[in-house]
């Protein structure tokens, strides 16, 4: 599997090689060919998904550079929509593939610039051809997960959506309400309590309003449901289940203060499958490193950079917050209580970041060698 780290992650160009580039779009791929420096590529269009159309184009691009059948192929695609399909398929060929991170691919910031499906697969074979010669520093490459732990991610990310979904029901519920004069909990009640609501004058509500707010409720029930399923889902997998992944998160849930939630997505996001060798680059991957901005005498910090896994860094701030309380005893916990405990809302909020990032190092160790956090505790066996 392809590493996020600038070590060599392809072999040293030996022979020819004939190098590809995917411009991918929902009807049409554009493919780019050439053989190194210098030479014009060959740039041809096949329909979206068509291997059989993909195989053809690599052996014309052969003849056409007048290489034998047995020259390697490396190429390169831009991560997006399409997944990780591709590469497993076009790996399962023999083509030695990179997906690569879109928003580390340079760009020249000289007014404005033309933007072409041709010229960005003309761009990605120019910088292929770097990456292979040793300019590893050229894009960040992305690391495939396994098709088992990609299918396992589906149930964390599915519940991520349907409390944004959960949410957006409600506050839509309150805010009708609002242009009613009204407010009430949206709770088991709801529906009993909407038949009994009278308005400023009296009346109930017009009969389409009251139809659609209750359609809104309706909706949410829909949402709990499936959310129960999930979770009723995962407590069996984690009751039955043998795989080491699974063995990982069940590890992690012996901390106090990390339940299935946080244990689940921790392990599937990042632990089950990507190889981190220090604590920076566990913070790198999830974006909780700090910028900065220096020129000259000018020097300021901009924050986290925000550039990782935006479901690990939203997760771990806010387990971050339950550490403190669960866990007051650990060494960030301590820290933070020491640093920010009569502070402002806003410096608490920035001081959480710090323990958060912190945490994640701590959990990793704890994944790795089983090295309890500092000052912290197990749950009591039951």
């Amino acid at each position: 599997m392809i590493s996020n780290s600038t070590e060599r992650t392809l072999p040293e160009p030996i022979g020819p090689v004939l190098y590809l580039a995917f411009e991918l779009s929902q009807n049409e791929w554009k493919l780019g060919f050439t053989v190194g420096y210098g030479q014009s590529p060959r740039v041809r269009d096949i329909p979206a998904r068509n291997i059989k159309s993909l195989q053809k184009e690599i052996r014309i691009a052969k003849d056409r550079f007048k290489l034998p059948d047995t020259t390697e192929v490396i190429s390169c695609y831009e991560a997006g929509r399409d997944g990780f399909w591709l590469h497993r398929c076009i790996t399962s060929l023999g083509i030695l593939n990179l997906v690569v991170d879109s928003s580390s691919i340079e760009v020249k910031r000289r007014a404005r610039q033309n933007k072409t499906d041709n010229l960005d697969v003309r761009k990605l074979l120019t910088m292929l051809i770097r990456y292979h010669h040793g300019e590893y520093k050229v894009w960040s490459v992305v690391k495939i997960p396994s098709e088992a732990i990609e299918d396992y991610r589906q149930l964390n990310r599915e519940l991520i959506a349907l409390k944004k979904e959960r949410t957006q029901h409600i506050n839509r519920i309150k805010g009708l309400l609002a242009t009613q004069g009204k407010t009430m909990a949206v709770n088991s009640s709801f529906e009993a309590n909407l038949e009994k609501l009278r308005l400023w004058n009296g009346r109930p509500l017009s009969p389409y309003m009251h139809q659609r707010l209750k359609r809104e409720y309706q909706r949410i029930q829909l949402i709990q449901a499936h959310t129960k399923e999930i979770d009723d889902l995962r407590r069996d997998i984690l009751r039955t289940s043998q795989d080491p992944a699974i063995e990982q998160v069940r590890h992690l849930m012996k901390l106090k203060g990390i339940g299935i939630n946080s244990a689940w997505l921790f392990v599937m996001e990042f632990f089950a499958w990507r190889e981190f060798r220090n604590r920076r680059e566990v913070g790198a991957l999830a974006g909780l490193t700090p910028t900065h901005n220096q020129s000259g005498e000018t020097s300021r910090d901009r924050g986290i950079s925000k550039a990782g896994n935006k479901f690990v860094r939203g997760m771990i701030v806010e387990i971050a917050w339950g550490w403190v309380h669960y866990q007051p005893k650990a060494k960030s916990s301590r820290w933070f209580q020491a640093k920010y405990a009569n502070a402002s809302k806003r410096l608490r909020r920035i001081g959480i970041v710090a323990v958060a990032r912190r945490l994640l190092v701590a959990l990793w160790r704890f994944h790795e060698t089983g090295e309890i956090p500092k000052g912290a505790v197990l749950k009591n066996p039951s």
